[in-house]
């Protein structure tokens, strides 16, 4: 009797296409990939679009996380325990296309497929050192500075490939939750930007990666930025010994 080798699996092909415990959706603008305060049942894959990711405090106020982009995860907390809540919501910036995948399934595919499971890990452990940069840049960093290293992240600059110079529609309400600032101090530093040549701003928004110059250089003064000075040469033994006659 001849035993049949099992199918190889394909990452890949499986995040791209339906099958068991698993279909993709098409959302329009705003429309949600689950809510906050639901049930956590699923995980998400981005195949192509973008959303956001926003929670809302007990008093009602709104702030948006972070963005997601085509390749991410969203709604991973579904994974943790049954009956699980989600803390957050996830919406559509645009029309946006994702796989749903049911948590029975998700945790099937991470125990039986160790290419599915490296590859996931791979995902959280990178999503774990951006919310840890997050972190530095609120902590550390000026709101204008924090605005360019968005618009950088949201034209994927950093990421494999080409980066997509025209980022998804966004306002500047929404830009300003997620740097901590105001909707006037955001247009401020859209338009010193845009003066400056780093972006192209009419309706859409174009990155130019000169805008990297702005997250990278600190614009250090000139004494700053000059090489380092030569350490005090040693004292030589018989000036040592000069000084410790006198002591």
């Amino acid at each position: 009797m001849i035993k049949r080798n099992k199918a190889l699996f394909n990452t890949a092909d499986y995040l791209a296409s339906a099958g068991d415990g698993r279909k993709i959706v098409h959302l329009k603008a705003k429309h949600r990939l689950y809510s906050q305060g639901g049930p956590a049942d699923s995980v998400f894959y981005i195949q192509s679009g973008n959303a956001k990711v926003t929670v809302v405090s007990s008093k009602g106020k709104e702030a948006t996380i972070t963005l997601l982009a085509a390749g991410d995860f969203a709604g991973e907390e579904s994974i943790a325990a049954v009956g699980a809540i989600r803390l957050s919501s996830a919406s559509a910036v645009g029309a946006c296309v994702a796989l749903k995948i049911d948590r029975e399934q998700m945790l099937s595919v991470l125990h039986e497929e160790h290419s599915f499971s490296d590859f996931f890990l791979n995902f959280m452990l990178v999503r774990g050192m951006r919310t840890q940069a997050d972190l530095i840049d609120q902590l550390f960093n000026s709101s204008e500075k924090r605005l360019a290293r968005i618009l950088l992240l949201m034209a994927n600059f950093g990421k494999p490939g080409d980066p997509e110079t025209l980022i998804p529609r966004v306002t500047q309400e929404t830009l300003a939750e997620m740097i901590g600032a105001t909707r006037s101090r955001v247009s401020f530093f859209m338009n010193r930007f845009r003066e400056l040549g780093l972006i192209e701003y009419n309706g859409r928004i174009r990155v130019h990666k000169s805008l990297l110059s702005v997250v990278l250089n600190d614009q250090l003064p000139e004494q700053n930025a000059s090489l380092p000075k030569l350490p005090k040469p040693l004292s030589s033994p018989v000036r040592t010994a000069k000084l410790a006659k006198r002591v």
